[in-house]
């Protein structure tokens, strides 16, 4: 296997066909990574949840990373690594075209609201969260198999 390190345009590309990746935040010192539904609109990283750990540990640290990866094979994957900054996008007068663009380019996504909204017991109301991720950075790599390994392999198992 071969790793590639990914240029911005490809780490792009990725994040432009991605509709699930691992979000991480951290509070007091103690990570958490969860699986979250997203969509790129080529400048942020959009979301949408209901208020529970994930977002108000995002609201008292903004600072998240967020992990997108693609395995196709042991010998044949990608993943991009996005670090960046919460903002919540209230439902108020000054945030409304953003929650509109946000629900926008989420709707692309089919079942986007699904993981959301769905019932907890414990839950009265769920009151819906926008937000977007300003990405300050990202990294990518890329595994191809690699030629000289999978003729040796291949010879060996001929013989």
């Amino acid at each position: 296997m071969l790793i590639h390190e990914m240029t911005k345009d490809e780490c792009r590309t990725v994040l432009e066909s991605a509709s699930i990746g691992r979000l991480a935040c951290a509070r007091d010192g103690q990570p958490y990574v969860v699986p979250t539904n997203l969509v790129y609109d080529g400048r942020h990283i959009y979301g949408f949840s209901t208020l529970g750990q994930k977002i108000e540990w995002m609201r008292s640290n903004p600072l998240v990373c967020l992990e997108i990866d693609d395995r196709r094979s042991h010998y044949e994957w990608t993943s991009v690594v996005v670090f960046g900054r919460y903002e919540e996008l209230p439902h108020t007068r000054d945030f409304e075209s953003e929650r509109a663009h946000a629900h926008g380019v989420l709707q692309k996504r089919a079942m986007w609201w699904q993981p959301a909204l769905v019932a907890y017991e414990h839950r009265a109301a769920l009151t819906p969260i926008f937000y977007r991720i300003h990405i300050d950075r990202m990294t990518g790599h890329r595994a191809t198999p690699d030629p000289v390994e999978a003729s040796a392999l291949a010879t060996k198992d001929s013989v």
